[in-house]
């Protein structure tokens, strides 16, 4: 099993932490701050609510004033730079944290933090409640970011505004109506950064689970224009591809399996102990003189607790099939435990897809 991501906060990362505060807060006490870390609870607790605890614990020893504590929470970030932790600092978003908990009542100070910390450590997370309460003022603010010199803060602009963002606060107002987030991607889709480009298109990517049609008129505008934007209506596109979007498989040249055959597809595993692999094989034919551009998948049908099926895509290949060509084609597909999926033992399936179309399906037992 891989390290639980909780196990960050351990006692180097705790060592760093208190030296910095000793020289950046007044009177700071460490071995009152470490009592308080490790309660009775500590060892229960997940990455989030531990994340949580070191920011409440901080708030302790910090001044009354909101004002007074950003001061000193901006302080933090050239000390850990000092230190050379700026490659790997995931353990102090805490930093944004703070402002996320107690800064929501304090606009003009949190968005100047925001814009701050967000170049040492994202503040995706955190500018969330502050478009929920300050609508209008943070749309004008995060197409403001989208201009910014720094590609940190403007991948803020992208990312904090994306409608379906993983882990994060919702933000119904942009699921129902994304046109606010629109000028955003538009002035980005380009960007130097590439993690900026590809905020554009995961927050593209978000938009097209409740507003396909959009996204595939923004990705007909956009497609051709240069190799870059190309690259990213691709990425943009991935969960329409995935769903077999006839309109999009078209526009990047996948079109018909009236020539394709699909056939001997074998499961050689029919059972399959959690920790071990599912192998599966197929031929696939392509029977036309020409040669065929496909994109090649298959589909897991994960059976649930509740006895239904979850069906997720993997992708095989995209690329050119020779004309009258035969292709044997094997995949294993591990289920050997991780923290982020639980397996239930039971009947699971298998299907082929080739060009968005469902070639068979197969059932196999996991024990």
């Amino acid at each position: 099993m891989p390290e639980p991501l909780k196990n960050l906060y351990n006692a180097a990362f705790f060592e760093s932490l208190t030296s910095a505060c000793e020289k950046i807060i007044p009177g700071f006490n460490t071995q009152a701050f470490l009592k308080n870390i490790y309660d009775e609870e500590w060892d229960n607790r997940e990455l989030k609510e531990r994340l949580r605890h070191i920011t409440q614990i901080l708030r302790s020893q910090l001044p009354e004033s909101y004002s007074s504590c950003i001061n000193t929470i901006l302080k933090f970030i050239p000390e850990f730079q000092k230190n050379g932790e700026e490659s790997d600092n995931f353990g102090y978003i805490f930093l944004p944290d703070f402002v996320e908990l107690y800064g929501l009542d304090h606009y003009e100070i949190s968005v100047s933090a925001m814009e701050k910390i967000t170049q040492f450590i994202s503040c995706e997370f955190a500018v969330r409640p502050f478009l929920l309460k300050y609508p209008d003022e943070m749309i004008l603010q995060m197409q403001a970011w989208s201009t910014h010199r720094h590609p940190a803060v403007r991948r803020l602009s992208s990312e904090g505004f994306r409608p379906r963002l993983p882990w994060a606060m919702g933000v119904p107002f942009l699921k129902e109506d994304p046109a606010p987030i629109l000028p955003v991607l538009e002035q980005l889709k380009e960007d130097e950064s590439e993690s900026v480009r590809r905020s554009v298109a995961n927050n593209l990517n978000d938009i097209s689970k409740d507003h396909p049609e959009l996204v595939i008129g923004i990705a007909k505008k956009w497609i051709g224009n240069t190799d870059i934007t190309d690259r990213v209506v691709k990425h943009a596109c991935r969960t329409l591809l995935k769903q077999g979007n006839e309109e999009v498989m078209s526009l990047f040249g996948f079109g018909s399996v009236e020539d394709i055959v699909v056939s001997n597809f074998q499961v050689q595993t029919q059972s399959v102990h959690i920790g071990d692999y599912l192998e599966f094989s197929f031929n696939l034919h392509n029977k036309n003189t020409r040669s065929r551009k496909i994109r090649l998948e298959y589909a897991m049908y994960y059976l649930k607790a509740n006895g239904t099926h979850s069906k997720k895509v993997f992708k095989i290949s995209e690329k050119e099939y020779p004309g009258d060509s035969k292709t044997f084609i094997e995949r294993k597909q591990s289920f050997r435990p991780i923290t982020t999926k639980k397996f239930y033992p039971g009947t699971h399936k298998v299907s082929v897809i080739v060009n968005g179309k469902e070639f068979g399906i197969a059932d196999f037992e996991l024990i």
